[in-house]
C-alpha cells in the first residue's frame, strides 16, 4: 500500500461535541506553536502532496487530547483544532473521539505511545528531514521503514521499539516507514518538547 500523508487508517468512531477546555490545550498548544516556528509542524505546498503535517497530544483522564486532522497550517489551534479521544485500541483498529474536530490520522501511534508508556503524558509527532535522515548517527531508535504510519502495525511496532530501545518515561524516535516523521514524548509538554528541540539542535550540528 503506498502511503499517502494525512489520511485516517483506522476505524475512527466521532462524535461532534464541545472542545476541550482551554487550561487543559494552552501549555500544549504553546509548544505547538514553537514546533510550528521551527517548521516541524506546518504546511508547505512543496512537500507531502501540499497536506499538512505534524501533531501534538497530551493525556487527560484516561484518554488523551490530540490536535485535528489537517490543522498544520495553522500557527496556533486554540481550543477549537482539539478533539478528545476517549478510547483508542490498535488491536481492532479503532479510534473513538469527540470534539469540533476529528482527530489526526496519528492517533493511533499517540495511543501506543500513551498505552506503552504509562506515565507519558504528552507526545509529540514532527516532520524533520534534518532528524529523520541522521537519526542513526544520533542515536536514536528507528522504527521499522516497512511498517507505515496510523495503522495498527505501527502501534505494535513502537511498542516493540520503546522496549527495545529501553525508553522509560520519555525518549525520541524516528519513524522509519514514515518520511521525516519524529517523535517525542514525555511526562509533560515541557519535557517532551525540550527533547524535540534538543533533537533538532544536534541534527543541524551533525
Amino acid at each position: 500500500m503506498t502511503e499517502q500523508e494525512g489520511v485516517i487508517q483506522f476505524d475512527l468512531r466521532f462524535r461532534p461535541g464541545a472542545p476541550p477546555p482551554r487550561d487543559a490545550v494552552a501549555l500544549l498548544d504553546g509548544w505547538r506553536g514553537v514546533l510550528h516556528r521551527l517548521q516541524l509542524i506546518g504546511r508547505d505546498p512543496a512537500r507531502y502532496g501540499g497536506l499538512g503535517f505534524g501533531n501534538v497530544s497530551c493525556r487527560r483522564g484516561s484518554g488523551f487530547i490530540i490536535s485535528g486532522t489537517q490543522t498544520g497550517e495553522r500557527e496556533s489551534l486554540a481550543v477549537d483544532g482539539y478533539c478528545q479521544v476517549t478510547d483508542c485500541d490498535p488491536t481492532v483498529n479503532r479510534v473513538e473521539a469527540s470534539g469540533p474536530v476529528r482527530p489526526s490520522s496519528e492517533a493511533l501511534t499517540h495511543g501506543a505511545v500513551y498505552r506503552a508508556r504509562p506515565q507519558a503524558g504528552c507526545v509529540l509527532h514532527g516532520h524533520s528531514s534534518e532528524i529523520w535522515q541522521r537519526a542513526t548517527n544520533l542515536g536514536l531508535a528507528v522504527t521499522d521503514a516497512a511498517v507505515t504510519y496510523g495503522t495498527p502495525a505501527m502501534a505494535a511496532e513502537v511498542a516493540r521499539l520503546l522496549d527495545a530501545a529501553g525508553m522509560a518515561d520519555s525518549g525520541v524516535f524516528a519513524m522509519g516507514g514514515h518520511e521525516d516523521g519524529v517523535i517525542a514524548f514525555g511526562p509533560d509538554e515541557d519535557t517532551a518538547g525540550g527533547l524535540l528541540v534538543a533533537a533538532l539542535a544536534c541534527a543541524l550540528t551533525a
